[in-house]
């Protein structure tokens, strides 16, 4: 084993619980404004922003480069490509619409409150960059070993903005590949024959490690590499889409890769 690519989102950031908190300091905000639950307004905004997203043109082009509605929320998306363009045009429009509608579901008609909100939870985001308690730890413990490489779904400029928020991780790697720069996303094989590439190494040299079985895992064995799978909240297991380790804490990637050093030893 040569090479480790890592995903980043919900593998090395906890973006999940910056997303939590950003939304529920936002909410909490609103709550100070007028008389209204910060979790029901949360659940609603979730809801409506996941709902108006399917319908904007740029869906097909978010799917595919892997952009999610919560991410839409909180990107300016200036980055080159028509799509992209695209997408920066309609970010504002969106993000007023889905706090606007969160708030019209639970009878609160207030668009200045709404512009405020749109407003406030990108700050809040920013403000709210979380890193698994373990993630330095391991990479301290990778770094020099092998080539690692960081493969990250998403808009060069939001991704790069989370790396510039958290600015330990982006040192530990050797390139830094993500989807909206290179023009597809995970799980299609093109990213990961990509990666390889520019490694310098074969798919039996490399290891993918990943949150996501549809994007990470299912794309590393669309080329042939062995995957490890991250499975921190214990989620159901696929019959489609079988990683070759699973593992619920970064710690135990080391245990697979002393195991696999020892077992080419021997």
């Amino acid at each position: 084993m040569k090479a480790i690519f890592f995903d980043l989102d919900d593998t090395l950031l906890w973006d999940k619980k910056s997303v939590e908190t950003a939304f529920q300091k936002t909410c909490e905000y609103a709550a100070t404004k007028v008389d209204i639950d910060p979790k029901e307004l949360e659940t609603s905004v979730r809801e409506e922003a996941s709902k108006l997203y399917d319908t904007f043109e740029t869906r097909t082009f978010t799917q595919m480069i892997g952009i999610n509605p919560f991410e839409g929320l909180w990107g300016t998306f200036d980055d080159p490509s028509e799509d992209f363009q695209k997408m920066k045009a309609i970010a504002p429009v969106y993000q007023l619409k889905a706090w606007l509608k969160g708030l019209q579901k639970l009878d609160i008609d207030d668009i200045t409150l709404g512009e405020e909100l749109a407003e406030y939870f990108p700050k809040m985001r920013k403000e709210s960059p979380f890193v698994y308690e373990e993630t330095f730890e391991v990479l301290d413990l990778l770094k020099g070993k092998y080539i690692l490489f960081l493969i990250t779904n998403g808009s060069p400029s939001l991704q790069n903005k989370k790396l510039e928020i958290t600015p330990k991780i982006a040192p530990y790697f050797d390139q830094i590949i993500i989807s909206g720069a290179f023009g597809k996303g995970k799980p299609d094989p093109s990213i990961f024959k990509h990666a390889l590439e520019l490694a310098g190494v074969n798919k039996d040299e490399a290891l993918m490690v990943g949150d996501n079985l549809m994007t990470d895992i299912l794309g590393a064995s669309k080329v042939g590499m062995k995957s490890v799978w991250i499975n921190r909240e214990n989620k159901p297991t696929s019959k489609e889409v079988k990683p070759t380790y699973t593992i619920a804490n970064l710690h135990e990637l080391l245990t697979i890769l002393e195991y696999k050093k020892n077992v080419s030893v021997h």
